[in-house]
């Protein structure tokens, strides 16, 4: 009996002592290799073209492009949710190639900026007009001289957008042009037009009739702006604030007192060189109006009758 009993406490014994000595098996470790992971395994339309490419340069997305296929893509994924280019003023060696990959990818383009591109032809630039054309409010082709009046048939035609055009020194814009924009564009708010010397005069005041809406103007180193269209403009463009009439030699008081009279929201004028215009219409604007001629000596100011402007009827055209 006593044998048995020793016997079982034994047992108990070695049991007890398996229980404590055993040990949990360890839990699964997950290894997470980082070498892995790239900066292109971030979602690209949520983070990496709103939040990082939107950020680059041009410069930058083409540097990102030329490292990698997977790069290619990504930048040029970024330049198709682009919605502005500036290559203003840039003529760095093989921009062409350049802008034809700008050409092929853009597609969201609200604004444009290619003044003095001298490299920029017709054949560089439709394309891009073409795969934008319903976006775009704003293109300035300022001292673009060897694209012709063919580039303007998109832009005229097809940018039901369009707010602000710039085409000083393009010397290619013709009279027929101008009419084409009459026809097709009424919206728009800026306009430059400056240098440009084959518009006719009857062309100018028929256009004015048109656009209404238009707050910046300028018209300098044109040489068919005249007194007709000055009251052309004050009688239509009831809504224009700055207005750039520098070396307009054909003009004078006559129409600047139009726009005096009608455009009450004139907040500059730019007469420079513009020689038949004195004092007599100036003086008036000079307290609501920033004027670039400065304020003449006050012996000048006796010599002329302020008071004695002229006949009312004048301005009915």
């Amino acid at each position: 009996m006593c044998t048995l009993h020793i016997e079982e406490e034994t047992h108990l014994a070695a049991m007890s002592s398996k229980s404590r000595t055993r040990t949990p098996s360890p839990m699964p470790i997950r290894r997470i290799h980082y070498g892995e992971l790239t900066l292109f395994d971030i979602n690209w339309d949520d983070v990496l073209i709103p939040k990082i490419t939107a950020y680059l340069s041009i410069k930058d997305l083409f540097n990102l492009r030329s490292c990698s296929r997977t790069a290619l893509r990504l930048a040029e994924a970024a330049l198709e949710m682009r919605t502005e280019l500036h290559l203003s003023g840039n003529n760095s060696r093989n921009i062409e190639l350049g802008f034809k990959v700008l050409s092929r990818c853009c597609r969201r383009l609200e604004h444009l900026h290619l003044a003095s591109c001298k490299w920029l032809t017709d054949e560089l630039l439709l394309p891009l007009l073409n795969n934008n054309k319903q976006r775009l409010s704003a293109v300035n082709l300022n001292e673009c001289t060897n694209i012709t009046a063919l580039s303007l048939q998109p832009i005229i035609v097809q940018c039901k957008e369009l707010r602000i055009l710039k085409l000083s020194k393009c010397q290619w814009l013709t009279t027929g042009a101008v009419d084409a924009l009459t026809l097709h564009q009424s919206k728009l708010v800026e306009f430059d037009i400056s240098h440009c010397g084959a518009i006719g005069e009857r062309c100018l005041i028929i256009f004015f009739r048109k656009l209404n809406k238009l707050t910046i103007l300028s018209l300098a180193n044109t040489p068919s702006v005249t007194d007709q269209v000055l009251i052309q403009i004050g009688n239509y463009c009831r809504e224009l604030e700055h207005i750039n009439l520098i070396g307009c030699a054909a003009i004078s008081d006559y129409g600047v007192h139009a726009l005096s009279v009608k455009c009450k929201s004139l907040q500059s004028l730019r007469i420079q060189r513009c020689h038949r215009i004195t004092e007599r219409s100036l003086a008036p604007l000079r307290h609501r109006v920033h004027i670039d001629r400065p304020r003449p000596r006050q012996d000048a100011l006796n010599a002329y009758n302020l008071n004695d402007f002229y006949p009312s009827d004048f301005l009915v055209y």
